[in-house]
């Protein structure tokens, strides 16, 4: 596999810039991509914020399946994908730096999110199973080497109850420092759900009916966090973003004037709070949306977007809390791309 990723321009070519004034016109600067992609960046009156890393991962090759999640151990600088295929390792383990270390498939069916939560004494990476078979339907607990922690949901059997605890293709969680998770139930299954557990998997609130109205969801896709303690839902069927209380699970918000062409698939805030990075499946867009302050949710303000071609697919994507890249899984173009932020400095989350 040949890693013909593209460069970059980070202003507009000359002829544009000379125009700028005049004409208020749009370059689009197209480029090559890995498997005949085209990515295109158009040039507004926005600002770029990202550049591509065109040398990440060093050996593409180990993609061999469809690339549906990525998670980042910021603590160990460790990048672990998520792919689907028959015969091949489901989990893979990048350095930051883009060298293969490991593979691992252990109890993995069909891998949907992936969520990494290290701290100083443990390393665990958490798996979103929606497959079919014996291990299908469940959320899973790994050792960094793909040991079988622990086991959320009945294996193999789709459900709706809660005591036992049952999934029906659960699409992402995001875990706390304290342990505490949260977990959107319901992609196109039976649920259409948030649940928040405590660190020994007791339900600590839940929201958990299909419908448009508030704390009602249509296919939540992904599920994180910010400083100021609010829980940020991607309600991808109903094209907004739900935003609620983590300790309480009030609802206080939702953004839908950003996404009326189509709902966000995935979502994740820059370490230092400032923005919220939102994918768009199907159109393949990126954007950086601006944060709002402590107190209010307001409404959506897109700062800057990376238009990618169409059928990359962008589906999850990650932001390394340290270094504040951006890491991106592709199911179209069956690949994991990383966005560097051409501020080289970038705040530790929550500091």
């Amino acid at each position: 596999m040949l890693n013909n990723k593209p460069c970059y321009h980070l202003s507009p070519p000359p002829l544009f810039s000379s125009l700028e004034g005049k004409l208020n016109l749009n370059c689009l600067i197209l480029f090559k991509v890995l498997r005949n992609f085209t990515f295109a960046v158009s040039w507004r009156t926005e600002k770029s914020l990202y550049r591509l890393d065109v040398d990440w991962p060093k050996h593409p090759e180990y993609f061999t399946g469809t690339t549906f999640c990525v998670a980042v151990d910021s603590l160990n600088g460790l990048v672990y994908i998520g792919q689907r295929g028959d015969n091949i390792p489901k989990i893979l383990v990048f350095t930051e730096d883009g060298y293969f270390l490991r593979a691992w498939n252990y109890t993995v069916d069909t891998p949907h999110g992936i969520f990494a939560a290290s701290t100083l004494y443990e390393q665990s990476i958490w798996i979103t199973d929606v497959g079919s078979g014996f291990f299908g339907h469940t959320v899973k607990k790994y050792s960094s080497f793909g040991d079988l922690v622990q086991v959320l949901g009945t294996p193999g059997k789709k459900g709706t109850g809660l005591n036992p605890l049952q999934f029906d293709n659960p699409a992402e969680l995001y875990v706390e420092d304290t342990g505490d998770i949260y977990i959107v139930d319901g992609d196109g299954g039976l649920n259409n759900r948030l649940i928040k557990l405590s660190q020994d998997f007791m339900i600590l609130w839940l929201h958990g009916e299909n419908g448009t109205g508030p704390a009602k969801f249509n296919i939540p896709h992904s599920v994180t966090l910010d400083s100021a303690g609010r829980v940020w839902v991607a309600d991808r069927g109903n094209k907004r973003i739900q935003v609620f209380d983590k300790d309480t699970g009030e609802w206080l918000g939702a953004w839908n004037n950003c996404f009326t062409e189509e709902g966000p698939s995935s979502v994740r805030f820059t370490p230092d709070g400032k923005y919220l990075i939102v994918a768009q499946l199907n159109l393949s867009r990126l954007s950086v949306v601006a944060a709002p302050p402590v107190g209010s949710i307001g409404e959506c303000s897109v700062i800057s977007t990376i238009q990618l071609a169409d059928q990359v697919l962008p589906h999850l994507l990650e932001v390394d809390r340290k270094t504040g890249a951006v890491y991106v899984a592709e199911i179209g173009a069956k690949q994991v791309q990383k966005y560097v932020p051409l501020n080289s400095y970038v705040p530790a989350f929550g500091s």
